[in-house]
């Protein structure tokens, strides 16, 4: 397995990691034994680097990782995130709390369900825009004195608010939604993590599967699909979102891989300093996406990407009105 490290000075991990949020019943129907086959399938293809949070499920997805990592908790570096909670009175269902005292509880809540002592990378799942950054990573700074968590992360933050918060204490990655389908780190916090020595960690790399070419109509979802109540995947918007998909796949095919292939062998190659974390529960996708390590992209290839798809920007907003204000903070 290939190898690559989180910023300047931070761990080494597998260069592709696994989001494990598809785990839970997410995106339709779940297969609790499947998943736990791909997550040992993981490691004996050395994917070490799991991706989960504590509002997947709520704490369902951590239960099921902390199960399978028993016995092999030392094989695997491992991320979780907090701050997001339901909250039936929110338009979006869920609000944002990074309190310090809510810092403290959570740790001890993941740490219970995930069967271990300690979190090798401790997320902000998104700003609390009524807590300054400053408290919050203090915080979780004490966390990492108490020897409960090794790094510290951030998810979906602004330049500015990552400066202040390197700060206070040194932030091993930045978790953001960047593809083919979504480039907005583009837009300033890809240049800010690398000039601060910062890991960058693409989620969602697949366009919520999008890319992948499997998705030909909004009907493909099942009712209790999340992805229905994204903008991008409803009526009109997805109609137009299948030129990006043909696109990808002609790109695909020219390189003679698949569209998930190619689509992360792009982002992997925007920066050494990049590790993407796509998401599945099948142990067949998990295979697929691992052959991307080996899909090279010159420059010639960059450049015919971007010439066939910076054109077609995409229809839609990432998330629904109510989680966009969560975004950049």
């Amino acid at each position: 397995m290939k190898v690559r490290k989180l910023g300047a000075a931070g761990p080494e991990v597998s260069a592709l990691g696994l989001g494990c949020m598809t785990m839970i019943p997410i995106y339709g129907a779940s297969d609790p034994v499947e998943a736990t086959a791909t997550l040992q399938r993981a490691l004996e293809l050395g994917v070490n680097f799991w991706d989960t949070a504590d509002i997947y499920g709520p704490h369902a997805n951590e239960e099921l990782i902390g199960r399978a990592m028993a016995g092999r908790r030392d094989e695997v570096f491992l991320a979780t995130k907090f701050g997001i909670v339901r909250d039936p009175a929110s338009a979006s269902g869920v609000s944002v709390n990074g309190t310090p005292e809510h810092v403290r509880r959570s740790i001890d809540g993941s740490l219970a369900r995930l069967q271990t002592d300690h979190v090798d990378l401790y997320y902000l799942h998104r700003v609390d825009s009524r807590t300054p950054i400053e408290e919050t990573v203090g915080a979780m700074a004490e966390l990492v004195q108490a020897g409960k968590v090794r790094h510290l992360g951030l998810s979906e933050v602004s330049p500015e608010t990552l400066e202040r918060a390197c700060k206070v204490h040194p932030i091993t990655a930045v978790q953001s939604e960047y593809s083919l389908w979504t480039r907005d780190p583009e837009d300033g916090i890809l240049a800010a993590c690398e000039r601060l020595g910062v890991g960058f960690v693409p989620y969602s790399p697949l366009g919520r599967g999008f890319l992948t070419g499997e998705l030909k109509s909004p009907d493909d979802f099942a009712p209790t699909d999340w992805r229905r109540s994204n903008p991008r995947f409803q009526g009109e918007n997805f109609k137009a979102n299948l030129a990006v998909v043909e696109a990808v796949a002609r790109l695909a095919a020219s390189k003679g891989v698949t569209s998930a292939q190619l689509a992360l062998a792009w982002v992997l190659a925007q920066g050494e300093h990049i590790v993407p974390i796509p998401g599945t529960q099948r142990r067949k996708y998990l295979e697929q996406n691992v052959g991307a390590l080996d899909v090279h992209l010159d420059a010639t290839d960059l450049a015919g990407v971007d010439a066939a798809l910076k054109p077609l920007a995409p229809a839609g907003e990432r998330y629904a009105p109510a989680m966009m204000g969560s975004l950049n903070g």
